[in-house]
């Protein structure tokens, strides 16, 4: 078993987040003030670029011509690995920081300041990707698709829970918008001349329901009606729903995917209206890399934060992280900042608290302490790499 090295060394990352914490906290809770959508955080992208522009990063704008994304780079000149750290900060429609991105990029950012800073042997280049549209739109998966992972030996970032995780699933999902095409007519007078488009949505959720005692376990699918027409005397000439469809893989997910969308035509089949279907990107599973995911957990260990097994089934969301744990080594590690959970009023309060703050500090610490341990040992670094060409020979 590999221990974590350089105990003097990381005294030195400690100590420089903690010298930061003031502008960080207030970094976190600026960004949390003022929330942004995904593809329109131009104010949060340009408040994380400031500090690593101050400290001599070389920054590139407009990554993978996405507006809002970012890389930040700090290359030693000497030989190592490319590490990368990965931010988000789009917030969720009409709850603000519900999934604590702003910690998120905050702890990114002061990771990567405390290496530049605190860490004068640093060997090799680091990344910060500043990743925007998480919650709508998969911005890591846009930026994996134009090769900006492709090169990482190892990305991190860390999340904030109700837990302290350093291992956590994440499945496969995508995103499809049916929208339905009828013919309006006089709903009192004169209904046998309409078609409607919101019965075709009906039917639609009626056949997916039913469809429900045969998919697996694993298996989620939730949707809203999004546009249910403008006046109750008219038969709806338009109708809409959104869904999100959800499986352990990426192949499972194909099969859930063809019976949704066949159930979605057999309604408009049935109602007489004409489907058209606006899919989203497929948001792939996650692949821990668990040597690494150890690596951090010893540095957690180290700051005294207490880790927790995941549990054994259930509580698994979506991240387009999984996507890019497909391309390379990567963590997506979870820390507790209150009996709280994501996508939440509740959620987005403790985002701001000071448990929030104090969560975000120390993964900034074991992010940083992580990649003094692959920059310093050869063998931690080819641990890593090993077992994540062990997965990828397997898939």
């Amino acid at each position: 078993m590999f221990e974590c090295t350089k105990k003097s060394q990381k005294d030195k990352i400690i100590y420089t987040v903690d010298s930061l914490a003031p502008r960080l906290k207030h970094l976190a809770l600026t960004i949390h003030a003022n929330p942004e959508l995904s593809f329109e955080e131009f104010e949060s992208a340009a408040a994380l670029i400031a500090p690593l522009r101050e400290a001599g990063f070389q920054i590139e704008e407009r990554l993978g011509d996405l507006p809002t994304a970012f890389r930040a780079v700090y290359d030693s000149g000497k030989p190592g690995p490319t590490l990368g750290l990965l931010a988000e900060y789009d917030a969720l429609v009409g709850l603000g920081h519900a999934c604590g991105h702003n910690l998120i990029g905050t702890a990114s950012i002061a990771a990567a300041l405390a290496l530049k800073t605190g860490f004068p042997e640093f060997s090799g280049r680091l990344e910060v990707i500043g990743t925007p549209a998480e919650e709508e739109g998969g911005g890591k998966i846009i930026l994996a698709e134009k090769g900006i992972f492709d090169h990482h030996d190892a990305v991190m970032m860390f999340h904030p829970r109700d837990k302290t995780m350093v291992v956590r699933g994440g499945l496969a999902c995508v995103d499809a918008v049916f929208k339905f095409y009828g013919k309006a007519a006089h709903a009192a007078s004169a209904p046998q001349n309409g078609i409607s488009a919101l019965d075709a949505v009906i039917h639609t959720f009626v056949g997916i329901n039913a469809l429900r005692q045969l998919f697996t376990d694993d298996v989620r699918v939730h949707g809203i009606i999004t546009d249910g027409g403008s006046a109750t005397n008219i038969v709806p000439a338009y109708a809409e729903a959104k869904f999100l469809l959800r499986a352990n893989t990426v192949k499972g997910l194909a099969t859930v995917r063809a019976k949704v969308f066949a159930a979605a035509q057999g309604a408009a089949d049935m109602s007489g209206a004409r489907l058209e279907i606006e899919e989203g990107l497929t948001y792939a599973e996650r692949n821990n890399n668990l040597t690494l995911a150890d690596f951090f957990k010893q540095n957690l260990d180290i700051l005294g934060v207490e880790v927790v097994p995941p549990p054994r089934s259930g509580g698994i969301g979506s991240s387009d992280i999984g996507n890019v744990s497909q391309i390379t080594a990567a963590i997506h590690p979870y820390l507790r900042i209150g009996d709280v959970m994501p996508h939440t009023p509740e959620f987005a309060e403790a985002a701001a608290s000071d448990a929030g703050l104090e969560a975000m500090l120390n993964a900034a610490k074991a992010l940083a302490m992580t990649a003094v341990d692959l920059i310093e040992s050869p063998e931690m670094l080819r641990a890593v790499r090993d077992e994540f060409l062990s997965w990828k020979a397997q898939n």
